[in-house]
């Protein structure tokens, strides 16, 4: 039996805000519940109507998907440990006298840190789903690129290891592996 217009046009809504295999399971869900209808002894119509109705309003599943995307989730992780990350580093810049960082490479770390903040930021509060998976993301690729920099501008520089050295490596490691694996489900959304 085709399926009705109205389901149709339903799952089309929440296709355009949530990812192929989220519908997927909405479209089973919907269907299951059309036909149940249709074995009460409902006019096809009306099977559709209620199981719709039954379903709810597309923007309140669609903002109750983004709540619990794994990218929302992730890019707040990642922003609540960056300042005891922020605060390692800062550690080693204070106590290293070896480590000279050039005023062209702190402005980029600088404007790189703040758009990452913001591409976290963005994933952490939206209510858009695809909006909070591609700007986690972005956020976590920066994560990335930002620790691996500080870790590899230190190992370049031939900076003696220090135990504050050592929990400022070993904190951006940790947070390099956290948004790694949280790539992947975000790029899936």
């Amino acid at each position: 039996m085709p399926e009705p217009r109205l389901i149709s046009s339903y799952l089309a809504v929440l296709a355009a805000q949530l990812p192929a295999s989220i519908v997927e399971e909405l479209a089973d869900g919907l269907t299951e519940t059309h036909r149940s209808y249709l074995r009460q002894g409902l006019a096809p119509d009306l099977a559709a109507r209620s199981a719709v109705a039954e379903f709810g309003e597309p923007q309140v599943i669609v903002a109750g998907f983004a709540r619990v995307n794994p990218a929302r989730r992730a890019a707040r992780r990642l922003l609540g440990i960056g300042p005891a990350v922020g605060a390692c580093w800062i550690a080693v810049l204070l106590t290293s006298r070896s480590w000279a960082v050039p005023l062209p490479a702190r402005v980029l770390a600088g404007a790189t840190l703040a758009a990452v903040i913001a591409l976290l930021a963005t994933s952490a509060l939206g209510r858009r789903y695809r909006l909070a998976a591609r700007t986690g993301a972005a956020g976590f690729l920066g994560i990335i690129a930002l620790d691996a920099s500080l870790i590899a501008s230190v190992a370049l520089a031939g900076v003696p290891l220090t135990w504050v050295l050592a929990v400022a490596m070993a904190a951006s490691a940790a947070r390099i592996g956290y948004a790694a694996r949280s790539l992947r489900p975000a790029l899936a959304g």
